[in-house]
């Protein structure tokens, strides 16, 4: 099995090389896909990644799942009731968990902020975004749904560290226990079981 190093430099290859217009999509949309377990370890190489682009000749933006989902919820006029409600009721997850995820989509402020790190991008030469931090998605909701809302925005290569399993050429299965969704629009590499 290739390692996340060898897995990444033939992301980079595949970005160079371009896609193939094929029937799934022909937008630069790119997953290194690594077990859930190596999460720690991918953090720990971005940094070496970030430079190793840079090397390669791209400007790297790099836009944290982590870090926007933090932004928008610590800015939220709702915060106030959020900390009420867990200090009264601390275990009510799922009420928790559906206001959180509402406010992350209605409007969409994260997929907003995605789409303003693809125009920051886009406005260098060889222009690139890196998504980091995507297990911070849960339990709101997958990248999927933000991949496929912005579909048509990608206009630099943009790719996703994706914590999960991959079974086939598309399927997916976020952070390894979710159910597997095939609707991906990307070139895969990595997550071999």
């Amino acid at each position: 099995m290739p390692s996340l190093n060898e897995n990444f430099n033939e992301l980079v290859l595949r970005i160079q090389q371009g896609r193939e217009l094929n029937h799934a999509s022909f937008e630069p949309v790119y997953y290194l896909i690594f077990h859930p377990s190596q999460i720690i370890e991918v953090k720990r190489q971005v940094p070496a990644w970030t430079a190793a682009l840079q090397k390669k000749g791209f400007d790297p933006v790099t836009f944290s799942i982590a870090e926007a989902i933090d932004d928008i919820l610590q800015n939220d006029p709702r915060r106030k009731v959020w900390l009420e409600m867990d200090r009264k009721n601390p275990l009510k997850w799922e009420p928790a968990n559906k206001s959180l995820a509402n406010a992350l989509t209605t409007p969409s402020k994260l997929q907003q902020g995605l789409e303003d790190a693809l125009e920051t991008a886009a406005a260098k030469t060889n222009g690139l975004v890196l998504v980091t931090d995507l297990e911070a998605l849960h339990p709101y909701l997958r990248i999927g749904a933000i991949e496929g809302s912005i579909q048509g925005h990608f206009t630099v290569p943009a790719i996703f560290l994706y914590p999960g399993v991959r079974s086939g050429k598309t399927r997916l299965s976020f952070l390894g226990f979710y159910p597997e969704d095939g609707n991906y629009r990307s070139v895969h590499v990595g997550g071999d079981v």
